[in-house]
């Protein structure tokens, strides 16, 4: 595999383009949330599985985004800003602590796929999920979202915050969970394969839709100063 040290050089991410892409995601998933969370709708209508399932993606955008955030290239100039933003994007999905992804991210990406690694649990699907969930959801995640519910509920309807505002959540756990580490760590690895993962075949589009580039998981551990949207070019660049 070539070196793509130089040529993905932290110099050469725009100044801003961490920042922009926030700012749209943030503001989809707002207004998608926005337009649906009071709105009346018919359970024949297919298109409300269509809006589920792109709040889902919007979802995931916003814990990519803090996720870059925990590698500061969200916005390099300023650290402070840069893990500002991270923060709130893991509040919006679903009260998640940023301090914990942040010192576990680190951890899996120092000691990916050994005792140490806090994400990968080599065994069955289902075991490997819930080991995967229990490092992360925390009583005081759970209290803040059944009061944030309880409150909503006075306002909105109950089904329409079940699809629009949690269902998508617990979508989007499971999205980033299958593209974003069963699939790339499941099972052996060679022994020079220092990344101890795997990354999808070349599809931009697919590996967009499916999570945000992050099934590119052998170039994001070989390069993790790269933003999401840095990644396609990743790959272009291992297969040359």
């Amino acid at each position: 595999m070539p070196d793509l040290s130089g040529s993905f050089s932290m110099n050469k991410v725009s100044k801003f383009q961490g920042i922009i892409w926030a700012a749209v995601l943030i503001t989809l998933w707002i207004a998608n949330l926005a337009y649906w969370i009071d709105a009346d709708f018919s359970w024949s209508n297919p298109w409300i599985y269509v809006a589920v399932l792109i709040q889902t993606h919007l979802y995931t955008g916003l814990f990519i985004t803090s996720h870059d955030a925990i590698h500061g290239v969200v916005y390099a100039e300023n650290p402070s800003l840069n893990h500002a933003i991270g923060r709130f994007c893991t509040i919006l999905f679903a009260f998640n602590d940023y301090s914990t992804l942040r010192a576990k991210h680190h951890l899996h990406h120092a000691h990916v796929n050994t005792n140490e690694d806090p994400d990968v649990h080599q065994g069955p699907f289902l075991f490997w999920w819930f080991k995967f969930i229990w490092q992360y959801v925390t009583w005081k995640q759970v209290l803040a979202m059944a009061i944030t519910y309880n409150v909503l509920k006075i306002w909105f309807p109950m089904w329409n915050l079940i699809l629009f505002w949690e269902a998508p959540a617990i979508l989007s756990t499971l999205q980033l969970f299958i593209f974003g580490t069963y699939l790339p760590h499941r099972g052996e690895h060679a022994a020079d394969n220092k990344q101890q993962s795997r990354s999808q075949s070349k599809n931009h589009i697919w590996a967009f839709i499916s999570c945000y580039f992050f099934g590119y998981h052998f170039e994001h551990h070989a390069h993790p100063y790269l933003p999401w949207y840095k990644l396609p070019k990743a790959k272009d660049e291992s297969l040359a």
